[in-house]
């Protein structure tokens, strides 16, 4: 499995919950228009403060886009590439996002199925 991961920050004039609001009832279609012939998943994750005193994260939404594979991965690009795409996708991220400070990276998962875990072969690890 293949994950896009973006790290996306608000607009500084933008609240936390104008930011959230435009991004799930408009901007998350765009995504789902170029994705969806592709990826398996396209998942928006909002930090939520841990408790009093805790540090923000310093991102306002982690994008995950789960595909099976690197050529999924290559065609959902190719076609958010155009011309037309990359024109519909700045002009709405522009009321969205400050678009400088995105950082995307390419992840390879590794997962361990808790429920086949023995905590009693643990104990001495």
């Amino acid at each position: 499995m293949i994950k896009v991961v973006t790290l996306l920050f608000k607009r500084p004039d933008l609240s936390a919950e104008e930011f959230r609001d435009y991004y799930e009832s408009h901007h998350r279609f765009l995504g789902e228009k170029y994705l969806s012939p592709h990826a398996l998943k396209y998942i928006r994750r909002y930090p939520i403060l841990a408790g009093d005193g805790a540090e923000t994260p310093g991102f306002d939404v982690m994008m995950e886009v789960w595909f099976d594979n690197y050529y999924s991965m290559e065609a959902a690009m190719a076609d958010m590439s155009t011309e037309a795409a990359q024109r519909e996708l700045a002009e709405d991220e522009e009321q969205l996002f400050d678009r400088d400070r995105t950082q995307s990276f390419i992840v390879d998962e590794c997962e361990s199925d808790l429920d086949d875990v023995d905590a009693d072969e643990l104990a001495d690890v």
